[in-house]
């Protein structure tokens, strides 16, 4: 089924986890995507995994340049009929832990950028189109620890509703991703016994008991930017195997 044929789709951050998942998907859809991420391993080994006509970026979503080489890029291919505003990192950490350039930089990655990022690539988005932006079902556990991490998905969700209203006359519409808990990169800081320790006491919360996988939500983000989904905007979609049953 190639529902994105003639189509072209921007991710941020999608080299690797659910970005690098919903990359494949839409490329298999018929989609021109094009990539970005920062880290050199993820960059080479999206492009081996890929391997098809892919434009992979190197951009750091806290450069002050990087709106603007998002734009430079997407000119060249005419307009965007989606953008899957996808790039962010995650740490944890007790309240005493907590510092002013840690906030900084966690907001600046998380929140600025892709309101920057949004700012620059909106007028490329094409009068039907869609933008979906990743949360994280962190932003309703309410657990000890996250609490830096889990206020910068708020952020973004909140943005994403108010951007769902001003690009409507558009016909634009703007949903988001809530995923719990994926196997992903954002664990990958973690020793392999701890992540699965970690990744084993989380299953036992979950209704469907394991983790979920990036294909899975992937699949969800797909739909949300297909043309399947239109008359879904200022939605947020969880995948999270039942953890929250919201």
């Amino acid at each position: 089924m190639y529902r994105f044929e003639n189509k072209t789709i921007l991710i941020t951050g999608g080299t690797s986890g659910i970005g690098l998942a919903g990359a494949e998907r839409l490329l298999n859809e018929g989609a021109r995507v094009i990539l970005t991420g920062r880290t050199e391993a993820h960059l080479t080994a999206a492009e081996e995994r890929l391997s098809r006509e892919v434009i992979i970026i190197h951009d750091d979503a806290e450069d002050e340049q990087s709106p603007q080489r998002l734009v430079d890029v997407v000119k060249k291919y005419g307009k965007l009929d989606g953008l899957w505003l996808n790039a962010a990192y995650a740490i944890g950490g007790t309240l005493e832990t907590m510092h002013r350039d840690t906030i900084h930089k966690m907001f600046a990655v998380n929140v600025v950028a892709p309101m920057l990022q949004m700012a620059a690539l909106s007028p490329y988005i094409n009068e039907g189109g869609a933008v979906l932006v990743t949360s994280s079902s962190a932003v309703y556990e309410g657990q000890s620890s996250v609490s830096l991490y889990s206020a910068s998905k708020a952020a973004i969700l909140a943005a994403a509703r108010c951007w769902a209203n001003e690009l409507a006359p558009r016909h634009i519409r703007v949903n988001s991703l809530v995923p719990g808990p994926i196997t992903s990169n954002l664990r990958s800081a973690l020793p392999d016994d701890l992540r699965q320790q970690f990744e084993e006491q989380l299953a036992e919360v979950v209704l469907l008991k394991r983790v979920g996988t990036p294909e899975e939500a992937a699949a969800v983000a797909v739909f949300l930017l297909s043309n399947d989904a239109s008359y879904v905007t200022g939605s947020s979609y969880v995948v999270d195997g039942g953890l929250l049953m919201i």
